[in-house]
């Protein structure tokens, strides 16, 4: 996969989550969970198109953690909305699972970048 196309799934992403949190009930404690799972899941997104344009490799591995950061956020909102049973687990199925490899792509890639930095 290269940039562009995970620029695009991390955009589609957020824009899914978005979907999904517009569907939930109307709280005052389900508004801070929605606020917090639309700002880490944009944040991937976003993050990620700056990743892209990092000016050293210092830069791009601080911001390729905070990627790594926000989708492993995104995961445990996912996971809380589960738990709390606002949402069928079935339902989020496909937005949880693309959580838990947007955290296994970016932890890798911090890795390999970490390794590739200090050689």
């Amino acid at each position: 996969m290269d940039k562009v196309q995970l620029q695009n799934r991390t955009k589609n992403f957020a824009i899914r989550v978005f979907k999904m949190v517009e569907k939930l009930p109307e709280s005052r404690g389900i508004e801070v969970i929605a606020n917090q799972l639309i700002k880490a899941s944009t944040s991937i997104a976003a993050n990620y198109r700056a990743v892209c344009r990092a000016k050293s490799k210092a830069d791009f591995i601080n911001k390729l953690k905070i990627v790594e950061e926000e989708s492993d956020e995104s995961l445990f909102w996912l996971e809380f909305i589960v738990d709390l049973g606002l949402m069928d687990k079935k339902l989020l199925e496909g937005l949880t699972k693309e959580a838990n490899e947007f955290v296994a792509i970016f932890t890798a890639a911090v890795k390999t970048s970490k390794t590739n930095y200090k050689s």
